[in-house]
């Protein structure tokens, strides 16, 4: 148990963080995932203006480090390849 107020405020800080980066975490999973079902439905076009609605927010995901950017750029080229092979 934190003794310092200093332990105790830093307790009552990671908590608020948690909740923000775990919203901002499935944000970008639903971006992804339309991503993904349009890529599914075989439907090129809207895969690709999904894939542009993504790239900020997974982007934006990085620059918050709720991801690592190296793991990021491997999504996009991932994404980009499947959408290529439509």
């Amino acid at each position: 148990m934190a003794n310092t107020p200093q332990a105790k405020k830093r307790i009552r800080r990671n908590e608020k963080r948690e909740t923000i980066n775990k919203n901002r975490l499935s944000r970008i999973r639903t971006f992804v995932k339309k991503v993904e079902t349009a890529i599914e439905a075989g439907d090129k076009d809207s895969a690709n203006a999904a894939l542009k609605e993504m790239q900020p927010e997974l982007a934006r995901g990085v620059s918050k480090g709720v991801y690592h950017r190296n793991v990021a750029a491997r999504k996009m080229s991932r994404l980009n390849k499947r959408i290529a092979a439509i």
